[in-house]
């Protein structure tokens, strides 16, 4: 089955090969934050694995595999990663033909295309997370995770080696600009990360998913379990010398967003209450407050009481219940996220389940 990709022949090393002009393979190999060189490469050319997590990506795919094709052949060439370096797409559950395109990839090349399929929608960070460990069981020497979508700009890569090449375990990809993001998504996003960092979570703003990790942070982040997966902080709370490579985040090669407000809301809640117990703690100091402000309120109608300044009436009465009510159903439902946490964790589902690996 044709996928119609920009793909033609294997040489003897069995990589790809893009009909790509030179013209636009020399200019995709410049990167956006400098080429990885010979000066200071300590961990010598690694095995690279770039992982993809895909959600009915059937429209994009067809685009983005002949492009990171070009781009590992053109390292591999330079001598910057190893030959056997390669693309890693997970199939999160997609309803459209995602998984007939890797499958037809990987028959036409299967040194440099592999998959994985989940049996079922687990969502992008259980993708992630799926693709990276399976990158670390197949023996890779660093990994590098990026959406299929060609948003993360594939240049940045050539400058994530050379940080790996430097002797940095992560390197993480930062967006130097927002342009691009309406003035809501901005707000949102710095309301975001200034709240990560106000509940003590170490989290890398305007960093998302697109970062290299080392064999040896892969081996660490493989020790954490839990099912409610926040990989934006778990990967800064694993330490290990690290870096950043800043580039300039596109739009979408095809197909739609795969992150409405609903979702982005919802993956929010989940970093908070994965990694800070502060909303807990400020539900408490809350609590205290009102205590507070009630034996104030208390002392006051007593003396108006004593005072004969007492006057009978329903506001204060009613406003009162209605702060209090609010506050208290505000507080069952934070705590609530947390039980319902907890729940998730003590039945030690499993995170995902695949249906076929090629």
């Amino acid at each position: 089955m044709s996928i119609g990709l920009k793909l033609e022949t294997m040489n003897t090393a069995g990589q790809l090969k893009s009909d790509l002009p030179k013209s636009e393979a020399d200019e995709s190999a410049s990167g956006h934050g400098g080429n990885a060189d010979d000066q200071g490469c300590d961990k010598g050319a690694p095995q690279l694995a770039l992982v993809i997590p895909c959600y009915n990506e059937q429209d994009v795919l067809p685009i983005t595999l002949p492009v990171l094709d070009t781009k590992l052949s053109d390292l591999e060439k330079r001598g910057f990663i190893m030959e056997n370096s390669y693309i890693l797409l997970v199939d999160d559950g997609s309803h459209d033909s995602t998984w007939s395109i890797i499958e037809s990839s990987h028959s036409q090349y299967p040194t440099r295309v592999h998959g994985l399929k989940f049996s079922h929608n687990r969502g992008h960070q259980n993708a992630l997370y799926a693709g990276l460990m399976e990158a670390l069981s197949r023996g890779c020497d660093a990994a590098i995770s990026m959406d299929a979508d060609l948003q993360d700009d594939p240049d940045a890569i050539d400058a994530m080696v050379k940080e790996y090449a430097k002797g940095n375990d992560i390197v993480y990809g930062v967006r130097d600009n927002r342009d691009t993001d309406t003035v809501f998504k901005r707000s949102t996003a710095d309301l975001f990360y200034r709240m990560m960092s106000w509940l003590g979570t170490d989290t890398i703003p305007n960093h998302a998913d697109y970062r290299l990790m080392s064999r040896t942070a892969l081996e660490a982040l493989s020790h954490y379990t839990e099912v409610n997966l926040f990989l934006r902080g778990i990967v800064p709370s694993l330490g290990f010398p690290h870096s950043k490579v800043y580039y300039k985040r596109g739009s979408r090669a095809a197909g739609e967003s795969k992150y409405p407000l609903k979702k982005m809301m919802s993956f929010a809640v989940e970093g908070i209450t994965s990694f800070s117990i502060t909303p807990l703690r400020a539900i408490t100091g809350i609590g205290l407050i009102s205590v507070a402000v009630g034996i104030v309120i208390l002392i006051y109608v007593l003396v108006s009481f004593f005072c004969g300044r007492a006057v009978a009436g329903w506001g204060s009465v009613m406003c009162s219940i209605w702060i209090l009510g609010g506050l208290i159903l505000s507080g069952i439902g934070v705590v609530g996220e947390y039980v319902g946490r907890i729940y998730l964790e003590v039945k030690h589902r499993p995170r995902y389940i695949v249906e076929e690996r090629i």
